[in-house]
């Protein structure tokens, strides 16, 4: 199964959340699976992409062609698919995927991370989505997001489209055993 890994391309995060990459592109390739990316050298992007590759799995790194500059795109890539903008690459890593984990990133992760949510949401995809919540990372944006069912401005239902885990076995394993189930997008919108 192709998997969509997003992730940050920061250089400077601290090296316990790049080793966790590497260990989830390594057991990403472990479990049989292949890895599609941003196709980015550094950071999260870089040591789910080494991992997968020293795995053995395919890696397919898809990135716009103006990354293609020294030092920014992983020079081990199966294959590098280059696309014109920035919305385009999110196309076509969502085309080519079967499933995504949102490994930790920045402003770009996160994007990533609620367009695929908000075509779930919408019905507009049926696919595993997991937030792999390495040391807590992502709770404080688990908890605005409770904050807006609280609130009245997400719907229960949304936290539903999500797995959250910690656990790289954990996700793989909601992945593999995933079944997809029918989306009211209508309900979910609170339409009437």
């Amino acid at each position: 199964m192709n998997i969509c890994v997003y992730g940050a391309s920061s250089r400077t995060i601290d090296a316990s959340f790049t080793d966790e990459g590497y260990r989830l592109g390594f057991e990403l390739a472990q479990h049989g699976h292949a890895l599609v990316f941003g196709g980015g050298d550094t950071g999260m992007m870089g040591a789910v992409a080494r991992g997968a590759h020293d795995g053995g799995a395919h890696v397919t790194g898809v990135a716009p062609a103006f990354f293609n500059v020294d030092g920014v795109l992983y020079p081990e890539c199966d294959e590098i698919i280059y696309t014109e903008t920035m919305r385009q690459r999110k196309q076509r890593m969502e085309d080519l995927s079967e499933a995504f984990i949102v490994s930790p990133g920045g402003i770009g992760t996160f994007e990533e991370f609620f367009e695929i949510l908000t075509l779930k949401q919408l019905a507009q995809t049926d696919k595993p989505l997991v937030i792999l919540n390495t040391a807590g990372y992502y709770d404080a944006m688990l908890a605005m997001m409770r904050e807006a069912i609280k609130t009245h401005f997400l719907t229960d239902g949304t936290m539903e489209l999500i797995f959250v885990t910690d656990s790289i076995t954990e996700a793989l394993n909601y992945i593999e055993q995933y079944t997809a189930q029918a989306v009211d997008a209508a309900a979910l919108r609170n339409l009437k």
